[in-house]
């Protein structure tokens, strides 16, 4: 299982590209992860493009040593410049900083990470908890769920409101997901 999601999500150009780049992000505990790597998958299981409406790439990555927003600012900036040629909208995201601003923005608390993995741990929706670099896959709650396309509630993050809007989101793009409980 795990040499097929490789293979498939390196059938999406970007990702490739952001894999074969990745000495040049410098990332302390980086990862490729969430939409990017699943949304590939279910593009492809539904005969769509890989790349087909994915609206970013997500990179997580861990300094504790500068939480700053500036720092995490000036990451973003070298990853923009590390692959602005793709023509893709990147994200970078300190988990180490985190819990600094998730209430403000999702209104629920959020404690703090001690690793990137632990992010990844923490997303809304099992199926999705993914990340690969080069040379590693994790996937905490294994890769068939991605596959088999089954949404249910992250028990790390029991936020049922935030669950229910992105678990519709993706079945807007993708009828035959399925929405478990």
């Amino acid at each position: 299982m795990r040499d097929r999601f490789l293979a498939d999500v390196r059938r999406n150009s970007h990702n490739r590209a952001i894999l074969e780049r990745w000495d040049e992000l410098a990332l302390p505990d980086g990862w490729l992860v969430a939409g990017c790597l699943f949304q590939t998958v279910w593009n492809i299981q539904s005969g769509c493009a890989p790349e087909a409406a994915i609206k970013d790439y997500d990179l997580f990555y861990f300094d504790p040593l500068d939480n700053t927003e500036a720092g995490e600012r000036a990451v973003q900036q070298r990853a923009e410049k590390v692959l602005s040629d793709l023509g893709i909208r990147v994200e970078a995201s300190n988990q180490a900083r985190v819990h600094l601003w998730y209430e403000s923005y999702f209104g629920q608390p959020y404690e703090q990470l001690q690793s990137t993995q632990d992010g990844i741990d923490r997303f809304l929706i099992p199926a999705t908890c993914v990340g690969i670099r080069p040379g590693e896959i994790y996937a905490p709650n294994g890769l068939e769920l991605v596959y088999d396309g089954v949404l249910t509630p992250n028990p790390k993050t029991p936020y049922r409101d935030l669950f229910e809007r992105k678990a519709e989101s993706y079945r807007a793009r993708w009828p035959w997901l399925v929405i478990g409980t």
